[in-house]
């Protein structure tokens, strides 16, 4: 067992470097060693990359290069996002606003009941401690979106900031960003002495995936994670017009004069495995991996489609009336790699079939959560309990062929075949 092929379908959770990747990380090493803040030859070099791969960054989702702050990853991205969202606020409110109770001078963040912990987390604990006030948008039964009506009718007076994720990471659902940006757009032209309300979306799961483009999305913020699209595990941030009072940014830390005051630290992550030298190899990686979706998101997204379909087409087949497609709706688009699967049986929870099976790698969702509870996803999108205990998050990689789908197939019916017949023996 231990000599058979494994085969990943993980890819939503992390993903492997590109060998490109790599050679642009092992070339850094060599060539970018220098201090980036300095004016010799060796910090020159090392500025050289980082300022091509933040073309790069911004390239890859249609923005300017001046635009784009790299992080330590998703996490710091999306809390330095909302806690400027909550200065932002405070700085507005330094008067109070007019009129309302005391509950509307908080200053007020709309999101949905979708997101990662990054997102969920924070706004739960500014709410706990008082700092701000949160509204959790439902997602629709028959959809797996938020629906923009329920977003915009959740706008208060005090209304900082709305942030949805581009994409879920367990359904794969690709959320209504653009019509909820055209819609803010409006309300924002309206709100006369009110501050604007700011427009922010955490795109880890869709970048490489789908094309990005934040003029289309008309989003203000957008975070970037680059172990999501075969990159290191670094970040980014996207500002809309970076360093306007339009749409500001309020560092987290302070120190030295890097990524324009906004992320100081050599070079930008301040924290103890992380050497200045390492930091600017992984800003080169991260543009390596950013490039190459510039290049080739169209042929990834086909392929991650046709091989995920393939893959549901011979679950159908295979396991007939007793597999249900979690989070597939007629109306939603998802993300072209993404399934979402539960094969029913009071005996078959997701957790007892990875741990049987032979060489498949996948996971029941999202790595924060339990495993052997029912996702909270699921379960918010209107999937029965039952289901979702048994759920399975099958995500393609760039790699992963009609073949692998094959002996997955196999894995699992000796897996299920395992189960139930353990089962009637006891």
């Amino acid at each position: 067992m231990a000599d058979e092929k494994k085969i990943y379908l993980d890819y939503n959770a992390t993903t492997p470097l590109e060998p490109e990747v790599v050679r642009a990380i092992t070339s850094s090493l060599t060539e970018a060693w220098g201090n980036p803040s300095s004016s010799h030859d060796a910090g020159v070099k090392a500025k050289k990359v980082i300022d091509e791969a933040r073309c790069n960054v911004a390239n890859m989702i249609g923005a300017k290069s001046s635009d784009i702050i790299f992080t330590s990853g998703g996490t710091e991205g999306n809390n330095m996002i909302i806690q400027t969202a909550v200065k932002y606020a405070y700085h507005d409110m330094s008067n109070g606003y007019p009129g309302g109770d005391n509950h509307d001078k908080l200053p007020h963040f709309i999101t949905s009941n979708l997101e990662h912990d990054s997102v969920k987390l924070v706004l739960e604990h500014l709410a706990e401690e008082g700092t701000a006030s949160v509204t959790f948008v439902p997602a629709s039964s028959k959809t797996g979106q938020v629906d923009v009506d329920d977003v915009l009718s959740a706008i208060r007076p005090s209304t900082c900031m709305i942030t949805v994720m581009m994409a879920n990471n367990e359904t794969g659902v690709i959320q209504p960003i653009k019509l909820i940006s055209e819609k803010v757009r409006q309300i924002n032209q309206t709100r006369k002495m009110l501050p604007k309300i700011l427009l922010h979306t955490d795109a880890a799961q869709a970048i490489g995936k789908i094309e990005v483009d934040v003029e289309d999305l008309g989003v203000d913020y957008l975070t970037v994670v680059g172990h999501k699209f075969y990159g290191p595990r670094i970040g980014a941030i996207y500002v809309r017009n970076l360093g306007t009072k339009d749409v500001p940014l309020y560092p987290m830390f302070y120190g030295g004069g890097q990524e324009k005051n906004y992320r100081p630290g050599k070079i930008f992550i301040k924290l103890p495995a992380f050497s200045e030298q390492k930091t600017t190899v992984m800003i080169a990686g991260l543009g390596k991996a950013a490039e190459l979706v510039v290049k080739n998101v169209i042929c990834y997204k086909n392929h991650l489609s046709s091989v995920r379909d393939y893959l549901e087409i011979k679950l159908q087949a295979t396991f007939k009336d007793r597999i249900h497609l979690n989070g597939k709706f007629p109306s939603s688009e998802r993300l072209p790699n993404t399934c979402n699967v539960s094969i029913l049986s009071d005996k078959l929870q997701g957790h007892k079939i990875l741990s049987n099976c032979r060489i498949l790698q996948a996971s029941i969702g999202a790595a924060c959560h339990s495993q052997n509870r029912p996702s909270p996803i699921l379960l918010a999108i209107g999937v029965p309990e039952s289901v979702a205990r048994n759920a399975l998050r099958l995500s393609v990689g760039r790699e992963t062929t009609k073949d692998d789908i094959d002996c997955v197939i196999q894995d699992l019916i000796q897996a299920v075949n395992q189960l139930e017949n353990h089962t009637k023996e006891t």
